[in-house]
């Protein structure tokens, strides 16, 4: 990790201010390699793969909604469980997850997006203590509680992953 002299990057700033008027306690960090997977992230953060709180984006067939799931950097999300809880959904390309979120894909953070999206919390996240999620761009992270996800993002902790192998 490091600290930049430059101006942090517009995703993070929106970033920085939501944190900051939920009076989350952590501010984003920008670190020196981009960390665009939840491995990458794990790497320079130096924590286990499970404590990177990785942003799955699907569209919603049935209203074109931004569906948000937060898991565990360590699981695969499954989208029959999600779909369980939103509705059918789709993937969603490069463009939609922009001009929808706000983010590029690899710095989608669970807050700040530019239309609010429906989101859900995977509950194998509560296995840790801190957990980092991206904060807005792909170099830029910021840890949290699993518990202040839902604070955070008003989002349900529920099950939506494939079953540990």
């Amino acid at each position: 990790m490091c600290s930049r002299i430059a101006p942090l990057p517009e995703g993070v700033q929106r970033v920085a201010a939501a944190l900051q008027a939920q009076q989350h306690p952590h501010m984003p960090q920008m670190l020196d390699a981009a960390a665009r997977t939840a491995q990458q992230a794990a790497d320079a953060l130096g924590i286990l793969l499970g404590q990177v709180a990785k942003s799955v984006i699907f569209r919603r067939r049935s209203d074109d909604a931004v569906v948000l799931v937060v898991a565990s950097g360590d699981r695969r999300v499954d989208e029959k469980k999600v779909e369980a809880h939103v509705g059918s959904i789709g993937r969603a390309d490069a463009g939609f997850v922009k001009s929808r979120t706000g983010f590029s894909i690899g710095g989608v953070s669970p807050v700040a997006h530019a239309t609010p999206p429906v989101t859900l919390i995977d509950r194998e996240l509560l296995r840790f203590d801190v957990v980092w999620a991206a904060a807005g761009h792909p170099h830029s992270v910021f840890p949290l509680h699993p518990r202040d996800l839902q604070r955070l993002t008003g989002a349900p902790v529920v099950d939506v992953v494939q079953a540990a192998p």
